[in-house]
């Protein structure tokens, strides 16, 4: 991005559960990186699929983020609102023939080494029964992160054509978060560090479509005891309702920031102030942040 540019940052949970302490520490994250250089913050709820989507997550999401400070501009975005406009890109690569059918397996892509071959590229299946891929012209083996500097992506990784319509009917990852990056005007990602390697994808659909990328920054994983991350999956407890400031303080801690007791005696507004004010990028190793469940009990 260049100087003139405006920042614009933005965090975008999946409805699959409640906000836990990992969420906190991307959320926090990516809204102070953005307060911080005087840019704006959207919030965008990506709800496109139903499968994994919790009764009243979104709701219960949208209050805890307004609970622990984090205001964010404009209305809340909602993927499940968007499906003409991913169709209308998927019918433009699939014309300018940047993508194709596939009707491989998981099973047989595993019995092939674990990474999808090109098996269908040329082969001209009918969109029945099939995944659309990505026909990956220039892979994207590395990228700047504004915080790790360059990261490099596994080359099987990075070549291969990667789904951006599922079978199923649903729409890909990939092919959403572009879309709505680019027609939001995002110019920087600031998300956790389990999202680095689809960010090559990501980046190589920006330039399939003609788009200019945002730059990506990826912050450390909060970890149990055992080493897995904080997730809805292994059942991470989910945000306290009461006394936020303890959680963010645990948060900004988390992230490198310099905190101390004084801060104890904030208010969530005065703690947000102060924590944009003091904002610093802190290199932390991606797998060094281990909070424990009673840590987040007790503390």
């Amino acid at each position: 991005m260049t100087d003139s540019t405006p920042i614009i940052g933005r965090f975008a949970p999946s409805p699959s559960g409640d906000l836990h302490f990992g969420s906190l520490m991307a959320a926090l994250g990516s809204y102070l990186d953005a307060r911080s250089q005087h840019g704006l913050w959207r919030v965008r709820i990506e709800d496109i699929d139903p499968p994994r989507e919790i009764a009243g997550a979104s709701h219960r999401i949208l209050q805890q983020l307004e609970r622990y400070g984090l205001e964010w501009d404009g209305q809340v975005v909602w993927q499940s609102q968007h499906h003409s406009r991913y169709r209308e890109v998927l019918e433009w690569l699939i014309t300018h023939r940047r993508s194709y059918y596939c009707t491989c397996t998981r099973k047989s892509i595993q019995q092939s080494g674990g990474y999808y071959l090109g098996t269908c590229r040329n082969a001209h299946r009918s969109a029945e029964g099939a995944a659309l891929r990505l026909y990956q012209q220039s892979p994207v083996t590395h990228f700047n992160d504004l915080l790790r500097g360059t990261v490099n992506c596994h080359p099987p990784l990075a070549q291969e054509d990667f789904i951006i319509h599922r079978r199923d009917g649903l729409f890909a990852y990939n092919l959403a978060v572009t879309v709505d990056d680019h027609d939001q005007g995002v110019t920087q990602v600031v998300r956790g560090a389990d999202l680095i390697e689809p960010t090559v994808r990501q980046i190589a659909l920006y330039q399939q479509l003609g788009w200019t990328a945002p730059d990506y920054l990826h912050l450390p994983l909060a970890l149990n005891q055992e080493g897995s991350k904080l997730s809805k999956q292994n059942h991470a407890p989910p945000l306290p309702s009461e006394e936020p400031q303890r959680m963010l303080i645990l948060a900004l801690a988390a992230l490198g920031q310099n905190v101390n007791d004084e801060w104890r005696d904030l208010s969530v507004e005065q703690l947000i102030h102060q924590a944009i004010k003091q904002w610093q990028r802190v290199k932390i190793p991606i797998n060094s942040t281990f909070i424990t469940t009673d840590v987040l009990s007790t503390f």
